[in-house]
C-alpha cells in the first residue's frame, strides 16, 4: 500500500484498518461515538493552524480532518447504512441546490445577496422536511447543540432575528448586557448560587448578541482573547523567573507589575 494524492486510496486504507481479520486492533474497536471527539478535535486544530498561519501544519492538520468523514462513512458502511459515495453525493447535490445564483437562474450581484439566496433555499428546506414528518419544526432546529455555548448562542440569536425577533439598535442590546450584570451582582450577593448561574448565562449571551450586533464573532474574539491572555502570562513567569520569585510568593502587586510591562508594549506596539 503506497501513499497517494487520489482520495480513493485514503478510502482503501480505512478499509484495510477496519479489515476484521488483518485490521488494525484499536480502529476496529472504535464506533461512531468513541471517534466522535476525535472529529471536534481536528476541527479545532485545523483552525489552530489557520490563526498561527502556518501551511504546513494547516496542510497535516487538514488531512486529519478529511480523515474523519473516511472513517464515520466505513462505520455506516460497515452497519448498512451509508457510504463514502452517499456522503459525496448529498453533499454536492445540497452546494448545487443552496447556489442557484451559481447554477441556475438567480442573480446575485455581491456577497450578501449570495447569502440571502442561500438562506432562502435553507428555509424552503426547513419547511419541506416539517411537512414530510408532518410535524412543527423550529427555525432554531438545526442550530447544533454540540457547538461551543458561545458560538451557538450568537447562531441562535442571528437565527431568531432573521424573523424579527432582535434588539432594534447597538444601544439596545448596550443597555441589556448592563441589566443584566446588574442582576448578575444581585444574585452574587444574595449568595444564590443557582440565581448566579443563570444571570451568568444571561449575560454572556447577551454579550453573543452585543458582538453580533457590532459585526465580531463572539467564539473567535475569546478564543483570541484566551490567546492574548496566555501570551501575557508567559511574560509574567518569565519575568519572574528572571527575578528568581516563584509565582506564589510574588505577590498580586509585583505580577501585576510585570504584566502592566507586556500591557504597555502591546499598547505601544513595541
Amino acid at each position: 500500500m503506497e501513499p497517494s494524492r487520489d482520495l480513493s486510496r485514503l478510502i482503501e486504507i480505512m478499509a484495510r484498518l477496519r479489515d476484521p481479520l488483518t485490521g488494525c486492533p484499536w480502529d476496529l474497536e472504535q464506533d461512531f461515538a468513541s471517534i466522535r471527539n476525535y472529529t471536534i478535535e481536528e476541527a479545532y486544530e485545523v483552525a489552530d493552524a489557520i490563526d498561527r498561519g502556518d501551511f504546513d501544519d494547516l496542510r497535516e492538520e487538514l488531512g486529519d480532518l478529511l480523515l474523519q468523514p473516511i472513517y464515520h462513512a466505513q462505520l455506516a458502511a460497515e452497519a448498512g447504512h451509508f457510504d463514502i459515495g452517499d456522503v459525496i453525493l448529498a453533499i454536492t447535490t445540497k452546494l448545487i441546490r443552496r447556489h442557484p445564483h451559481v447554477f441556475g437562474d438567480v442573480a446575485a450581484a455581491n456577497a450578501e445577496r449570495a447569502k440571502e439566496s442561500w438562506e432562502t433555499v435553507k428555509a424552503a428546506e426547513r419547511q419541506a422536511k416539517s411537512l414530510k414528518n408532518q410535524e412543527k419544526t423550529s427555525i432554531l432546529d438545526d442550530v447544533a447543540i454540540t457547538l461551543p455555548a458561545l458560538a451557538r448562542a450568537e447562531r441562535l440569536a442571528k437565527r431568531a432575528a432573521r424573523v424579527g425577533f432582535d434588539w432594534p439598535d447597538r444601544d439596545s442590546v448596550v443597555a441589556k448586557v448592563t441589566e443584566e450584570l446588574v442582576e448578575v451582582i444581585e444574585a452574587a450577593d444574595a449568595d444564590d448560587t443557582a440565581a448566579t448561574h443563570e444571570e451568568i448565562g444571561d449575560l454572556l449571551f447577551s454579550v453573543a448578541n452585543l458582538a453580533r450586533h457590532l459585526g465580531v464573532d463572539p467564539e473567535a474574539a475569546l478564543r483570541d482573547a484566551n490567546l492574548k491572555f496566555t501570551r501575557r502570562f508567559n511574560h509574567v513567569e518569565a519575568r519572574a523567573d528572571a527575578d528568581g520569585v516563584a509565582l506564589e510568593a510574588a505577590g498580586l502587586a509585583r505580577l501585576d507589575g510585570y504584566w502592566n510591562e507586556i500591557r504597555a508594549a502591546d499598547k505601544s506596539g513595541i
